[in-house]
This record gives C-alpha cells, structure tokens and sequence, in this order.
C-alpha cells in the first residue's frame, strides 16, 4: 500500500486535473477561482516533485504529455470515487435534516410550542424552523416544506390546504382590573389594539355595531406582539384563533364574544414537487394534519 504521507499537495493535484482535462491554464484557473499565474506554479511545483514533465510548453499554448495524460486519467479516477463518497454522506445528511419555513407569528405561536412532539417522535432527526413574513426559494435556500396563510395560489408548489382561521376579540383577565366589557358595545368602548392589515371593522358589522375603524394609538405588525400586549393587559386584540390558542387554552387569554369571523386567509401546507417522497417530508405532513384535527376549531358565531 502506497504511504500516504506522501502524497502530492492536493491543491497542486487539483490544478493539474482542470489543466489536462481543459488543456488550457486559463480556463482551469475560473474554473478553481484561483490565478493563471497560481495554475502555472502549481503545475510547475508539481513536475519538479514527480520529476516528470506533465506538460509541453509552446509559448501561451500547452500540450499534455503521454505520462501527464495516463497521471490525470487516475487522478481523474481517484476524484469521481471522492465526490461520490462526499455525495453520498451529503445526501444521507440531507435526509435526516428537515427544514420548515412558516409565518413568523405561526411559527412562535402554534408551531413552536408543538414540534417537541414531532421531535420526541423522530430524534434522529434535525429540524430547523426558519420564520418570515416573506415568500421562500425553497430550491435556492435548501427549503423542505413551508407553511402559508394566504389564498392558497403558489405557482410550482404542491399546495394542500391545511385550515381556516377566525378573528374574535379577545383580553387579558386582569384587562381593566378584571372588569371585561360583557358586550359588543361596551368592548367597542375600551382600548382596542390594532395589527396592521387586520382591520376591526369586519367583526364590528358581524357584531351589528356600527363603528368606524379604530384610529391612534399604536399599530403592530406582527400578530405576535399584538398579542403579547393583549396579555399583558395593555388592551383588547382582535385575533387569530391559531395565533392565540396556546394563551387560551392556558388562561392568559379569554374570549369576550362568541362572534367570529372568519379571515379571508387561511394556512397551506407547501413544497417543492417531489419533496412528498422525502420521508421526513411525509412524516412531518402526517404529523401536522393531526395535530390540526385535533383543534376545536371555533363554531360558534362565524360569519
């Protein structure tokens, strides 16, 4: 067996590979993103420690040489079987990786709080949830799937709708020091907190009050900290069922009406075509609409 300890410089063996195989200095120097100048001195460095001439120098023109040709095609060889070998390690990785991309106010707030379950379910697998408002390359950011709150239009995507959503006002119990309006128009009275893109108005006309929308005062753009600030009693919020069930079910929230109104958005479950046959794709999905049978979802007064 050959000692390995002296093996040529693999930076040197690289250079030479992309020279014999474009027979041009140039073109294998942008093809490693190095200089002309570097592909020449490795070469060079090269044939004084082989002490073989690898190549036949005319000018700006070179010329592989018979022992030069024979050395690259092992060398050539030898290079396939490495990135095979680094191909199949990546893509083993790669299958025990999932990567999620949702909403961010989802993500924190009903995602979060549940994928410890999915993970105790599958430990050997690693899970990243990436959170943003905007829309994702899946194929240029190595996205696996996605979850959206839209129409459900998404060009390319295999797209399955997941659930609807509903608005209804809901405040801290200690909102008022305890005393909480007991009808729509006592609520419509108080301190109402407003997310932008998410207007009131709809709910008042389901209410039957007539009432412009609310004006002044601060104005969030994330449904996560409109919510934060309901339960900290700064206000009442008109908000998600999905975006708040965790806080009521814990209590941190009530419920101030059984009106509600259903948003004009609902949540898709996304991904690339084919990714359905990655197996921690499948699962994940599986998971997922489980848990979204397992909500009660709100019944009661939807308009």
């Amino acid at each position: 067996m050959a000692d390995l300890r002296r093996l040529p410089n693999l930076a040197a063996l690289r250079a030479f590979e992309a020279a014999a195989r474009h027979e041009n200095f140039t073109r294998a120097a942008e093809e490693i993103h190095v200089t002309h100048g570097a592909i020449s001195h490795q070469v060079r460095a090269l044939e004084e420690e082989l002490g073989v001439t690898l190549f036949v120098r005319h000018g700006k023109r070179i010329a592989i040489t018979p022992e030069g040709e024979r050395f690259a095609d092992t060398l050539r060889r030898a290079l396939t079987d490495i990135a095979a070998a680094a191909e199949v390690l990546q893509a083993s990785s790669r299958q025990k990786r999932l990567t999620i991309t949702s909403l961010s106010s989802f993500a924190a707030r009903w995602l979060s709080p549940r994928l410890g379950q999915f993970i105790e379910r599958y430990p050997d697998l690693e899970v990243m949830l990436q959170s943003s408002n905007h829309l994702t390359d899946f194929v240029r950011e190595s996205v696996d799937v996605g979850i959206r709150f839209g129409r459900g239009h998404y060009p390319g995507l295999t797209v399955e709708k997941l659930m609807d959503d509903y608005y209804y006002p809901v405040a801290s119990p200690r909102f008022n020091r305890g005393k909480l309006p007991k009808t729509p128009q006592q609520l419509v009275k108080s301190t109402l907190l407003r997310c932008d893109g998410e207007p009131w108005e709809p709910w008042f006309r389901a209410a039957g009050i007539e009432a412009a929308e609310p004006t002044g005062g601060l104005v969030f753009e994330d449904s996560s900290m409109l919510v934060r600030a309901a339960a900290e009693g700064h206000g009442i919020a008109l908000a998600r069922f999905a975006i708040v069930a965790t806080e009521i079910e814990s209590g941190e929230l009530v419920r101030l009406s059984d009106i509600a109104v259903k948003c004009p958005s609902s949540y898709y479950f996304v991904c690339p075509p084919g990714a359905l046959q990655k197996p921690q794709v499948q699962a994940f999905r599986t998971w997922l609409f489980d848990e979204i049978a397992k909500l009660k979802m709100p019944t009661t007064g939807v308009l």
